[in-house]
């Protein structure tokens, strides 16, 4: 397993690349491979390398298309192997380049719009103050028009964009969407154009071509879970894994203090005020709230950090227990251990986005206590008390006490 590989005496540069494998190894363990997948992976190493010593190819001038033709020459047929080969390959050729060992560039991803993108996300981030997650609903449908320009209308200048297209290109991604996705669509679209016509792009201001998509306000009530739901979600994760510790830390944080899954992702080691008792929450369109940082939340939190986080040079809190130990990337991945915890305390899993049950049901227990919206949006930290009044409807009690009898022959009795 740990063979040393010798390169012809003639060919100096082989050395340079052999020579990388220990570096690379290193940055592998210290990313928290397990020392079986660290072994499988030299292996893989090992053997490509001499498979390019004895076609003798260029030592500087390794590609993509050399690793697809080892993992085919020699490990066909051989599913497992060849993953963990691949996965080896890939990255020890990224790791050659980020050193500038070899000379060969990765692979350049098409650039149609990719200036004008550029500038409108900056114009998002910068002018308009808005979050990352914001600019990932937006972007790709700036990315998506300008392809479509080229293939329909066999062009991407901007300038010669008109309500006719735009509306076609509105019915054709709309078909067969339900309303919400038609409404950011058409949302992102008026966002662009009014980019484009502030910027000179355009002549006129075209956000009149895109109709307004009819959304019901507060269509429904929100799903909450029962008291004792809760603490089984809660007790679901296995405190003696470091996987159920840094679970229960997250579930805490959104059933005690109703965050978002993106402001769990967004937490760092600064943001835990505990001298104050505090945590510096990074809410959407940049806010910042401090809120106080409750005793059982802090408690698993703290050991969970002091038990299970491996040093890295991230400032991030929460990450992945499995190799490479980075940050928890994306919503997804809060939603996956709220869904996982719910299945295990056989708690009916929702249609809608899981993490966003705590923060419900948090706004339900103190609408039931007596707290006014406005207290609850407080907490909840809306931008509007608008956001808030969807949990009226939640406060059965106080309905019932302003309903008025359905009007009969006679008149209501």
């Amino acid at each position: 397993m740990n063979e040393k590989i010798d390169y012809p005496h003639h060919s100096p540069t082989g050395d340079v690349i052999q020579a990388h494998v220990g570096p690379f190894m290193a940055e592998l363990s210290a990313a928290g491979y397990a020392a079986n997948t660290l072994g499988a992976k030299r292996v893989a190493l090992e053997q490509f390398l001499r498979w390019r010593r004895r076609r003798k190819r260029p030592c500087l001038d390794l590609t993509e298309s050399e690793i697809r033709d080892f993992l085919t020459d020699s490990l066909p047929g051989d599913r497992s192997r060849r993953s963990v080969a691949s996965r080896a390959l890939f990255g020890f050729l990224d790791y050659l380049r980020a050193s500038q060992v070899v000379r060969t560039c990765a692979p350049k991803r098409p650039k149609v719009g990719s200036a004008l993108e550029a500038r409108y996300a900056s114009f998002l981030r910068n002018e308009k103050g808005l979050a990352e997650l914001s600019l990932k609903v937006y972007l790709p449908v700036v990315r998506d028009l300008l392809r479509y320009l080229k293939e329909e209308h066999r062009h991407t200048a901007v300038r010669r964009l008109d309500a006719a297209n735009l509306r076609a290109f509105l019915l054709e991604r709309a078909q067969g969407r339900s309303s919400e996705y038609v409404r950011l669509l058409a949302t992102s679209l008026r966002s662009f154009l009014r980019f484009l016509h502030a910027q000179g792009e355009i002549r006129n201001d075209l956000t009149a071509a895109i109709p307004t998509v009819r959304r019901w306000t507060q269509p429904g009530i929100p799903r909450t879970l029962a008291p004792g739901e809760v603490e089984q979600v809660l007790a679901a994760p296995d405190p003696a894994t470091a996987t159920g510790r840094r679970d229960y830390a997250i579930l805490l944080l959104l059933a005690r203090l109703g965050l978002r899954s993106s402001e769990i992702l967004s937490l760092e080691l600064g943001d835990l005020r505990w001298r104050t008792g505090e945590v510096l929450i990074r809410g959407k369109g940049s806010r910042q709230d401090l809120l106080p940082l409750p005793r059982d939340v802090g408690a698993a939190i703290a050991r969970y950090l002091r038990r299970d986080r491996p040093v890295r040079t991230t400032r991030r809190v929460f990450l992945r227990t499995i190799a490479p130990q980075v940050p928890l990337a994306g919503p997804a991945s809060i939603g996956h251990i709220v869904r996982r915890a719910m299945a295990k305390a056989g708690v009916e899993r929702p249609k809608q986005i899981a993490a966003h049950l705590f923060r419900h049901t948090l706004a339900s227990r103190m609408l039931h206590r007596g707290a006014p919206l406005r207290e609850i949006s407080q907490v909840l930290r809306h931008h509007t008390l608008v956001s808030t009044e969807i949990y009226a409807k939640i406060d059965l009690g106080a309905l019932q006490a302003v309903i008025r009898p359905w009007p009969t022959r006679g008149g209501a009795r």
